[in-house]
């Protein structure tokens, strides 16, 4: 399998914060999801990888060549979680910027985006709506056959209708073989409709990379009423939380044995692993 994105001891030092020599890898051909809480160094990484800010060390490659190689970003297709665009712009005025940028601009496929989407070629930018915006970002990004898309917060702020449809369109680009998405987000219920893996970042440090299933099959929620938490089981629930009623919380199923058969155990999302874990230094 080859990786499209690899990260080797990846670090930048800001006044107040370090991504601390991180290391990842997103194979080719798959949508990898990277989660985390705001601030943990999710846009900073994304960052780095496009050369918008630079590195204090490590390295990054995109299709296995140094991620500075001018050659790539025909390849790469970016999506930020606000679309920068001239406020007098029209969807026809996007278009007369970028396209001399892209070999590969394909007018036809800009324009089929716009009416799949309901946009008017002539309507300026500043009078779009936050999902009109995201959805002409979108057009764009796809109209020059990226093969990375590299996606920031894209579903924020839309409505669960604005979501859904642009997961499903997301889901068409990767019907073509040989296409990657490296999608951040704080939702994670997208996805989990979506994502293949997983990267997790908590305060610019790396705790898990893999696929998704691994990682939720990973763990298991556990609660229970007054009295069936055994003193030996604490230190192996992550985020426990006690209540005058019982406790609940989140363990490896590894360590699921030891509890009275009075305590219930439930399957996870990522949004469980989340906030459970928003206390702990490692999955």
């Amino acid at each position: 399998m080859n990786n499209v994105i690899e990260i080797l001891n990846l670090k930048k030092q800001y006044k107040n914060f370090l991504l601390d020599h991180i290391s990842f890898s997103v194979p080719g051909g798959f949508v990898c999801g990277f989660i985390g809480e705001n601030g943990a160094g999710k846009t900073t990484t994304l960052k780095l990888i496009l050369g918008m800010v630079l590195k204090d060390g490590g390295s990054i490659k995109l299709f296995g060549k140094p991620a500075d190689d001018v050659s790539l970003k025909e390849e790469i297709g970016v999506l930020f979680e606000q679309p920068y665009y001239q406020e007098d712009w029209t969807p026809i005025d996007v278009e007369k910027a970028m396209r001399p940028f892209y070999k590969k601009w394909n007018s036809t496929v800009f324009h089929q985006y716009l009416e799949r989407f309901s946009l008017d070629p002539k309507q300026k930018y500043k009078t779009m709506s936050r999902g009109m915006k995201m959805k002409l970002g979108l057009a764009a990004t796809l109209a020059h056959d990226a093969k990375l898309l590299l996606f920031d917060e894209p579903t924020s702020g839309l409505d669960p209708v604005g979501r859904d449809e642009m997961l499903e369109i997301l889901r068409d680009y990767m019907v073509e073989e040989g296409r990657t998405i490296f999608f951040s987000t704080h939702i994670t219920s997208d996805l989990e409709k979506i994502a293949d893996y997983i990267t997790y970042i908590k305060n610019g440090k790396i705790l898990y990379s893999g696929l998704k299933d691994e990682l939720i099959e990973k763990y298991c929620l556990v609660r229970g009423g007054t009295g069936d938490l055994p003193q030996s089981k604490r230190h192996q629930i992550i985020g426990l939380r006690e209540y005058p009623g019982g406790f609940d919380g989140m363990i490896a199923i590894t360590d699921i044995g030891g509890f009275p058969g009075s305590v219930i155990t439930e399957t996870v999302s990522l949004d469980d692993i989340m906030v459970r874990m928003s206390k702990e230094v490692a999955v």
